[in-house]
Order: C-alpha cells, then sequence, then structure tokens
C-alpha cells in the first residue's frame, strides 16, 4: 500500500460506479458493528441459513464493484508484457490477503480476568473478507486475461453448475446444503485446523471456505462485464434498460433455481451468486439513470468518499472497533461503556444499537473525507 497523490478522473470512469463502491462500503460498516448484535433490524441481519436480507448483498456487492473496477484497470495491465502483468496481479493478491490475514489477528492480545494474552500467529483464523476477495481478484484476472470474453463467460456457467453439482455429491446424502453436512466444510476441515475456522455458527465453519471461492469469482467476473458495457455503449436510457432487464432475468432464474439449489450466503451457492448479480445489475442500473442520465449528483458526494479509498477504510473500521473493545473503563470496554451512555440512555434497544452502528459509519466518513480534502489515496 502506498500513498500516492490523486488524479485527475478518467472521460470513461463512471461516477455511478464510484457511487456503488462507497455505498457498499458505507452499508458494510453498518452492518458490520451494530452496537448490540443481540438488536438488530432484520435487514442488518445476515439470514440464518438459507435465505437472504440486504445485508446478505453487501458481500457479493463488494466483488462486483472489485470486478467493475477491473473492466477499467485491465487495459493498462493488460499492455504490460506477461511478467510484469503476473507480478503486479500476484503481488496484489499477496497484499490483501495478508491484509486480511492481519484484520483477523489484530491486536494480537486479549486481556482474560486482569492478564494479558498474546495472540500466536499459528491460532489466528486464516480465511476471512479481504483474503476472498484476494483469491476472487487473483483468478478472475487471470481468465479475463488468458481467456476471450466468450470462453470467460462459458467458464462462469461451467463453474455455477459444477458447483451445484460438486456440493450434491460430495455433501452428506439428504442433507448436502446443511450445516454439518456441506461439501465446503469437509474441505476445510482436510486443509485447516478446526480452531483455525470461523466459529460464529455454533460449530467450526468457515463461510469464505477454500471451495466456495469457486463461485465467488462469478460475481466479479459479472461486475467486469457489466463495467465493460456502460464504457462500450456509454451513459444511455438504453444501457440502463438493459442492464435492468439482464438484471431481472438473474433474479428470476436464481429465484427459480433456490427452489432445488437454496440461495445461501454462507455456502456462496450458485443460485445466490446469481441472486446478488442480478440485484447489483438492476441497482447499478437505477443509479446510472439517476446520476449519470437525469445528472441528479448533488447527494453523491458522500458515498464518493468511502469510495475513494475503499479498502483502507474498511480495515480502519475493523481496527478502530477492535481497539474500542480493548480498552478498558471501570473493567468494561471503551466500546460498551459508550453505547450505554449514549445511546442505551435514551433509545429503544434496537434504535441504540443502529445509530450506534451508523455514527460509527459516519466517523469513518469522517476520516474519508479528511483524507479526500488531503488528497490521499491509499492504494493496494
Amino acid at each position: 500500500m502506498n500513498d500516492q497523490p490523486a488524479l485527475k478522473a478518467s472521460p470513461v470512469r463512471y461516477l455511478s460506479l464510484d457511487v456503488l463502491r462507497g455505498l457498499t462500503i458505507c452499508l458494510m460498516i453498518i452492518v458490520n458493528t451494530p452496537g448490540d448484535w443481540a438488536n438488530i433490524y432484520a435487514p442488518f441481519e445476515h439470514a440464518e441459513w438459507h435465505g437472504f436480507t440486504l445485508t446478505d448483498l453487501v458481500y457479493p456487492t463488494f466483488l462486483f464493484v472489485v470486478g467493475n473496477a477491473m473492466s477499467f484497470s485491465m487495459k493498462k495491465l493488460g499492455t504490460l508484457p506477461q511478467r510484469d502483468f503476473l507480478i503486479k496481479v500476484f503481488k496484489r493478491t499477496l497484499l490483501i490477503f495478508a491484509l486480511g490475514y492481519f484484520l483477523n489477528g489484530f491486536p494480537f492480545y486479549k486481556v482474560q480476568e486482569g492478564v494479558v494474552n498474546i495472540t500466536g500467529l499459528n491460532t489466528i483464523r486464516i480465511m476471512g473478507v479481504l483474503q476472498r476477495i484476494a483469491i476472487c481478484y487473483c483468478l478472475a484476472t487471470l481468465l479475463i486475461y488468458y481467456f476471450r470474453r466468450t470462453t470467460v463467460l462459458a467458464v462462469s456457467v461451467l463453474i455455477l453448475l459444477g458447483y451445484w453439482a460438486v456440493l450434491w455429491y460430495a455433501g452428506d446424502s439428504g442433507s448436502p446444503y446443511s450445516l454439518e453436512g456441506n461439501a465446503v466444510l469437509k474441505l476445510d476441515l482436510l486443509v485447516f485446523d478446526p480452531s483455525r475456522l470461523y466459529q460464529g455458527f455454533g460449530i467450526p465453519f468457515e463461510p469464505e471456505g477454500l471451495l466456495s471461492n469457486l463461485p465467488a469469482i462469478v460475481n466479479i467476473i459479472a461486475g467486469y462485464f457489466a463495467g465493460n458495457y456502460i464504457r462500450e455503449n456509454g451513459n444511455t436510457q438504453g444501457t440502463v434498460l438493459k442492464m435492468i432487464t439482464a438484471g431481472a432475468g438473474a433474479i428470476t432464474v436464481a429465484q427459480l433455481w433456490n427452489l432445488v439449489f437454496p440461495i445461501n450466503k454462507p455456502l456462496w451457492t450458485s443460485s445466490y451468486t446469481l441472486y446478488a448479480i442480478g440485484l447489483d445489475l438492476v441497482i447499478l442500473g437505477v443509479l446510472i439513470f439517476i446520476i449519470e442520465v437525469r445528472s441528479v449528483r448533488r447527494w453523491t458526494y458522500f458515498f464518493e468518499v468511502f469510495g475513494k479509498n475503499p479498502l483502507f477504510i474498511y480495515a480502519l473500521s475493523g481496527m478502530i472497533i477492535k481497539i474500542l473493545y480493548r480498552i478498558s473503563v471501570s473493567g468494561q470496554p471503551l466500546a460498551g461503556a459508550l453505547y450505554r451512555n449514549l445511546y442505551t440512555s435514551w433509545l429503544a434497544d434496537k434504535n441504540a444499537s443502529l445509530l450506534f452502528a451508523v455514527s460509527y459509519m459516519l466517523l469513518l466518513w469522517t476520516i474519508g473525507l479528511i483524507m479526500d480534502k488531503r488528497r490521499i489515496y491509499i492504494r493496494v
């Protein structure tokens, strides 16, 4: 990562894509940092297993906007000698993966009964949000670089169908899509120690599992092709109509597929992948209509702030909240003290929890605003 001066926006860059990226980061911070995990409004919770909520759209949209950005960067990357191209891609992949691993362990200590325990590197959860982004970015980039567009599309279809087949045949008979009997868990248990998997489901289960990276690649590829289509066809009502139509088609197919292959974020099922892509296409089409076609732009800067330093702000959001929970005030975490004194003292539980999350998001926005005003942009 490096600080670098701001660059003038390319004339082929679209504000709607930047707003979608910023909107995604904004919502990701809100859903990741409620004041109380026991008091959350339904749209800001993940579906318990099968199903879909607003929160379940955030992560695949993050991947979708990575693909959007690739539709611009690949034009330059594609002109590099193959060796330089591969070095650049693998270096970025390793940096993003390492950052995710660092965030899993940060701040590398815990206080239990007044005793400070240092977190060993061999105990940290290996996979995570940024790790999946790194792996999927790398594989999607290589596919797009080495193969024709039609081949990449064909491979994407094969990935979604093949993943369905693998989960069906390699999962437990009668319950291949259950928490305990799915092929994603089986592969991860062969590769990782159970203690280094995510523990939030009651059993060791990794929602960013090795096998479930495969369909997530398609979210990036879809974002790439959507970005390319916008660049090639411009900001017209025709573009908007075609994107919304394509999105509605993907949603319809996903809902039909859901009847036999449930929409499920932890397993990142193919129906979930397609459903998220469809929603992203519709949302992006609406944004293009409002921002580019109708030129209604006064509201966009708020989200642009997040979109200009997305990975940095996301990483910082995870670090600050962890520090607030590590700092102790009268034997209680500082974050908890702030939540009780500033929010629950005058608000109902769910409102207090949501306002805490929104306040924290605004804190990160303020940091992003200061960085933008000083033209500080941190890239990976």
